[in-house]
C-alpha cells in the first residue's frame, strides 16, 4: 500500500510502498477514508517530540474494517469506524476506574514505543520494520490498529467528516466537558482558535458557559469563532490579552483553556483566572517546555491547574455520542476542515497547517 513515512525530523516526508501485515488476535485491519493532518504530526516533523523512527505518520482518521483478527467480536467487517489514538487496554487500574484516556499500556508502550500491544509492529518496507504512530499511523491507505482503537459509529455520518472527531473534536470538546466539566453560566476564555481550540469554544457552548472568550492572533480566527459560540473576541496581535480579558470580565475567568501549548499561552491562562478558577492545558508543547506561576496566588485564590490528555475521554463512549451530535446539528465539523488532498500532497498538507492557513486538511487515500 501507499504511505507517508517519516524518517527524520526536517527531513522530506515521503510517500513509499508500505508493507501491512494481517491482523493478529485483538486486532482489525481498516481501510482508511480519511485523515487529519494534525499540529501533534508536525511537532513530529519538527523534531519537537522524540518519536521512534522510521514510522509511518497520522493519528486522526476514520475507515471501514476489511479484516477481523482472531477473537474480535465487537466489530464486523464493513462496520464504519472512527479510529482513536489512545486504544483502551481494558485491563489496566485507570481503564477499569473509567479512565481510559489514562491508558497506561498506551502510555509506556504503544505510544512511545512505537508499536501496538504485544510489542511488535505490522508496518515494514522490505527487511525494514516500520513504527506506529500512536498506534495509528493513519496517513496511508490502510491501517491495522487494537480493535479498542477503531471505534464504531453510524453508517449515515459522512466518514469524511467525522475523522476528525478522533482527534481534534474529542480533544477539545472533551477538555470542556469531562477535563473541566464547565458548568452552566461559566465564564471562559480559549487561547489559539485552531482545530482543537474551536472545538473547545464549542465544548464550552454546549456545557453552557455563559461568555466564552475567543483569544488568537489571527483576527480571522476568532470571528469563526464566533460561529463556533464565542461571545467576544480578542486580537492578541493588537493588544496584551491578559489585560483585554480583564476589561471584558473584571473579576477573571472560572475557566481559562490553553489551546496552543506554549509556555507563554499556558502562563497567560494561569493570570486570566478568578477566584476558584481553572486553567486547563490542551495544547501540547515541546518536550521540555516548562512554564511559572506564582504559587501563592494560585494557592489564595483556590485556583488550579488540569493537564487534559485526549479530552479525558472514554472513546468506545464518547466518540459515537460525539458522531451523533454532529448529525444532530449540536456540533459543527464542516467548517473545521479547510482542503481535502490526496496524500501525495502530505507536505504541502503540513505547509498549510504550519501557516497557519488551515485548521485540519484531511487527506484522502
Amino acid at each position: 500500500m501507499k504511505a507517508i513515512v517519516f524518517r527524520a525530523p526536517e527531513t522530506p516526508i515521503e510517500v513509499g510502498d508500505v508493507e501491512l501485515a494481517a491482523p493478529k488476535a485483538g486486532e482489525v485491519r481498516v481501510k482508511i477514508a480519511a485523515a487529519g493532518v494534525c499540529h501533534s504530526d508536525l511537532h513530529v516533523k519538527r523534531g519537537e517530540w522524540d518519536a521512534p523512527a522510521p514510522l509511518v505518520m497520522g493519528h486522526e482518521g476514520s475507515g471501514v474494517v476489511v479484516e477481523l483478527g482472531e477473537g474480535v467480536t465487537s466489530l464486523a467487517v464493513g462496520d464504519h469506524v472512527v479510529l482513536s489514538w489512545v486504544p483502551p487496554c481494558g485491563e489496566c487500574r485507570y481503564c477499569r476506574s473509567g479512565h481510559e484516556a489514562r491508558c497506561q499500556k498506551v502510555a509506556t508502550v504503544v505510544a512511545p514505543k512505537g508499536v501496538l500491544f504485544d510489542g511488535t509492529s505490522r508496518l515494514s518496507q522490505g527487511e525494514e520494520s516500520l513504527h506506529h504512530y500512536l498506534g495509528v499511523s493513519s496517513f496511508a491507505e490502510e491501517v491495522v490498529v487494537p480493535a479498542s482503537g477503531a471505534v464504531k459509529v453510524r453508517d449515515d455520518a459522512p466518514l469524511d467528516v467525522v475523522a476528525v472527531v478522533g482527534c481534534a473534536v474529542a480533544t477539545g470538546v472533551g477538555a470542556v466537558l469531562n477535563t473541566a466539566a464547565v458548568e452552566p453560566g461559566s465564564t471562559v476564555v480559549v487561547i489559539g482558535c485552531g482545530g482543537v481550540g474551536l472545538n473547545v469554544v464549542q465544548g464550552a457552548r454546549l456545557a453552557g458557559a455563559e461568555r466564552i472568550v475567543a483569544v488568537d492572533v489571527r483576527a480571522d480566527k476568532t470571528a469563526l469563532a464566533v460561529q463556533f459560540g464565542a461571545t467576544d473576541q480578542i486580537d492578541a496581535s493588537q493588544v496584551d490579552a491578559v489585560e483585554t480579558l480583564f476589561e471584558l470580565i473584571p473579576d477573571g475567568v472560572d475557566y481559562a483553556f490553553d489551546a496552543i501549548g506554549r509556555t507563554s499561552t499556558t502562563e497567560q491562562a494561569i493570570r486570566m483566572l478568578g477566584l476558584g478558577g481553572a486553567a486547563v492545558i490542551v495544547g501540547l508543547p515541546p518536550t521540555g517546555a516548562t512554564a511559572s506561576f506564582e504559587p501563592l496566588v494560585l494557592a489564595e485564590a483556590d485556583q488550579r491547574i488540569l493537564g487534559s490528555n485526549y479530552g479525558s475521554v472514554r472513546p468506545s463512549i464518547d466518540i459515537p455520542a460525539l458522531v451523533d451530535r454532529y448529525m444532530d446539528g449540536q456540533l459543527k465539523l464542516d467548517p473545521l476542515i479547510s482542503a481535502r488532498r490526496p496524500l501525495a500532497e502530505a507536505a504541502e498538507a503540513f505547509d498549510d497547517l504550519e501557516s497557519g492557513e488551515a485548521l485540519r486538511t484531511l487527506l484522502i487515500p
